[in-house]
């Protein structure tokens, strides 16, 4: 993906709702996603060019920062970053599995995009604070070493800001574990 994207999350449906808005009356974006999560917040995920994305979550930040929970802008985001978001990568086997849990949802995307960008890792899932009271999580998959350094590396981002919840990694997991994650 040669787009940017941005995130913003928020306490509230309405400050999410009225962000959206402005982010795209100021600037030519695309809104990817835009929904409530739990529980009962709300996010935007926007993509455009860097410039444009950067502008955007600025103008919600700065309009709506006393709800705002987190936000993040990547300028070349891994491209598995969307499947794992939206459930259709194509994993066929599970070497070892790397979990690492957040407390919000922007962080975790952040979290993924350098846990991929640092080993040769597969990303399986990004589950964004649906049905988990707003946490988040990642899987990934790819030899014992390379889920290591990518759930460590995964582990610094979303430590930076304080969301970093908890982390496990299972060299080869059993056939049964494997076949519940695909």
């Amino acid at each position: 993906m040669s787009k940017a994207i941005g995130m913003v999350e928020y306490k509230t449906v309405s400050a999410g709702v009225a962000a959206a808005d402005a982010m795209v009356k100021a600037t030519e974006i695309e809104i990817v996603e835009a929904q409530t999560v739990c529980p009962g917040k709300y996010i935007v995920i926007i993509t455009g060019d860097l410039s444009s994305v950067t502008e955007a979550v600025a103008v919600a930040r700065k309009n709506y920062a006393t709800q705002l929970i987190g936000d993040f802008v990547l300028g070349n985001p891994h491209e598995a970053i969307f499947p794992a978001i939206y459930g259709t990568t194509n994993i066929e086997n599970i070497d070892a599995l790397g979990i690492l849990e957040t407390f919000d949802a922007s962080s975790i995307i952040v979290a993924a995009d350098a846990a991929a960008k640092t080993a040769i890792v597969q990303l399986i899932e990004l589950r964004l604070a649906r049905g988990m009271c707003g946490k988040s999580y990642l899987m990934l998959t790819g030899e014992v070493a390379a889920v290591e350094a990518a759930i460590e590396r995964a582990k610094k981002s979303a430590g930076d800001k304080g969301m970093y919840l908890d982390s496990s990694i299972m060299a080869h997991p059993d056939q049964k574990i494997c076949r519940m994650i695909l």
